[in-house]
């Protein structure tokens, strides 16, 4: 039985049986585009995780004094707490789509469409995560690293966030990394997984 066809494939016509060897060819290439959809699968698991964590590690005070420092307080912090609840959003949408993939063999959106939408997101989205995290971490070691002899609770946790959004951000770049193969595969040869 031969493989599904993917978005923009066209069928051998009728009689030209293509090339010797197709079938081997057909399943190798669908092995590694299997192995391609999970990885990035894996990748988009592993950043939301951590983008969640970093989000609900910045919004969870441990100090209920009125007189001790919350995240509220700084701008940086409610930027780390923003950027990482965004990016958890995305890679939530991102995981759909790839398990989307996995399941029925196509894209959601047309394949090109769907391609360039992944390749620019990842890119501007683990952007605003690396600039997020920078400056929650200059603003721990600064002017909140301060408050660290009142609640070394608080500094603590944002240090947490802080650790748990760079983690997001280095998945979130390694999905970049194969989205931007994907997007070249894809102008070079025409299809998103020529190896």
């Amino acid at each position: 039985m031969p493989s599904p066809l993917r978005n923009g494939d066209a069928p051998f016509p009728a009689g030209a049986g293509g090339p010797p060897h197709r079938h081997f060819h057909s399943a190798v290439a669908e092995h590694k585009i299997r192995r391609l959809n999970a990885l990035i699968l894996l990748l988009r698991l592993a950043a939301f995780c951590f983008s969640l964590a970093a989000a609900v590690f910045m919004s969870a005070d441990s100090s209920r004094s009125p007189t001790s420092p919350s995240w509220l307080h700084f701008h940086p912090f409610r930027f780390v707490f923003a950027a990482n609840g965004i990016v958890a959003l995305y890679s939530l949408f991102e995981m759909g789509a790839s398990i989307w993939e996995i399941l029925k063999g196509a894209t959601l959106l047309p394949e090109s469409l769907q391609l360039w939408f992944d390749f620019s997101h990842d890119q501007v989205f683990a952007y605003i995560l690396l600039s997020a995290e920078a400056s929650g971490l200059t603003e721990a070691r600064g002017k909140a690293g301060a408050w660290a002899a009142e609640s070394g609770g608080f500094c603590l946790q944002s240090y947490i966030s802080v650790g748990l959004g760079f983690a997001g951000f280095a998945f979130l770049a390694l999905s970049t990394l194969l989205s931007a193969f994907r997007v070249a595969s894809y102008i070079i040869t025409g299809s998103p997984f020529h190896f």
